[in-house]
């Protein structure tokens, strides 16, 4: 008979606790800035496998590895020199960087999907950091839902997914972002944008002084790249001036909706809002219809998991 999750606090002894769980093979979910992420030590293959059986994730699906700091990331990955200024402008952070595997990286082939390259980030969220350092090794980490639902910016959408599919979950409140992390490959002569995400394209843009080129997603060589994902259960319709028939209308700005991303219209409030309230608009049962919402800046990753969340996908 399976056990019960566990509910940690992020206090030292709850610390301690989620750090001797990863080390015995077990996987802890956890708060990152981004979105809660599924925990697992990154070097155990029986442990990451036990991820992409708790998610119901595509085996052909990467992960993010997290680590302390960059210096844990060049143990891992071949470093260069675009690597080095996104690190030092945007680590730790909400940005993933794709970079070839060094020989003798120690992890297990299944984080990469079998590729040739790793996704490897520094969270900057204290929680994650010191279960980090209290672990002492990288932790593999997708986030913390079942494949291609809604992404959980709280404990409670964790449990809501997989409750007593996984050992514990380390409950340090909401996300402060929100969004998942960007994703940039550096794996090719010039830096490509994978994935949109909390970190906006043009901050990177002008740390590296020229633009990204954007990945035309044919192949997954990173997480968050299938065409239907971060997905309610209900239809989404996008671009909504209004709600049809019993349609729940998600706002963006002053408007009359069941719930707005942000009254205001700030990009960033409405990002950190944005799973919460697919979460808060799936559980009414009804259809969903979007307001438009910017597509610069944090808009960009707001309408990209939009998209996603309104792709036609498989039964």
């Amino acid at each position: 008979m399976k056990k019960p999750t566990e509910v940690i606090k992020a206090d030292p002894a709850g610390i301690a606790r989620a750090a001797a769980l990863l080390a015995e093979g077990a996987l802890v979910a956890l708060p990152t800035e981004t979105v809660y992420g599924l925990g697992a030590d990154a070097r155990n293959g029986r442990a990451v496998a036990a991820i992409y059986a708790a998610k119901g994730r595509p085996s052909f699906n990467p992960l993010i590895v997290h680590v302390a700091d960059a210096e844990a990331a060049r143990r891992y990955v071949a470093w260069n020199d675009w690597a080095e200024i996104l690190a030092s402008a945007f680590w730790p952070g909400p940005l993933t960087l794709v970079l070839p595997l060094r020989e003798g990286h120690g992890l297990s082939s299944l984080v990469t999907a079998g590729l040739d390259s790793l996704a490897v980030r520094v969270p900057a969220h204290p929680a994650a950091r010191a279960l980090l350092r209290a672990f002492g090794g990288p932790i593999a980490a997708p986030s913390a839902n079942p494949s291609g639902r809604i992404s959980p910016t709280t404990a409670e959408h964790v449990l809501a997914g997989l409750k007593d599919k996984i050992a514990a979950v380390l409950d340090d409140g909401p996300c402060t972002v929100g969004l998942e992390s960007t994703i940039v490959g550096l794996t090719c002569a010039q830096p490509e944008l994978l994935r949109a995400g909390g970190l906006p394209h043009e901050a990177l843009e002008a740390a590296l002084g020229q633009k990204l080129s954007i990945a035309d997603g044919a192949e997954v060589i990173a997480p968050g790249q299938l065409a239907s994902h971060y997905a309610p259960a209900a239809r989404v319709r996008l671009n909504a001036k209004g709600s049809v028939g019993d349609e729940a209308l998600l706002g963006f700005g002053p408007m009359d909706c069941d719930l707005n991303l942000s009254e205001r219209g700030d990009l960033t409030e409405a990002a950190a809002n944005l799973f919460d309230h697919l979460h808060r608009l799936d559980a009414m049962g009804r259809p969903i219809a979007v307001a438009v919402v910017p597509d610069n800046g944090l808009g960009a990753a707001i309408n990209d998991r939009l998209r996603r969340a309104a792709a036609p996908r498989e039964e």
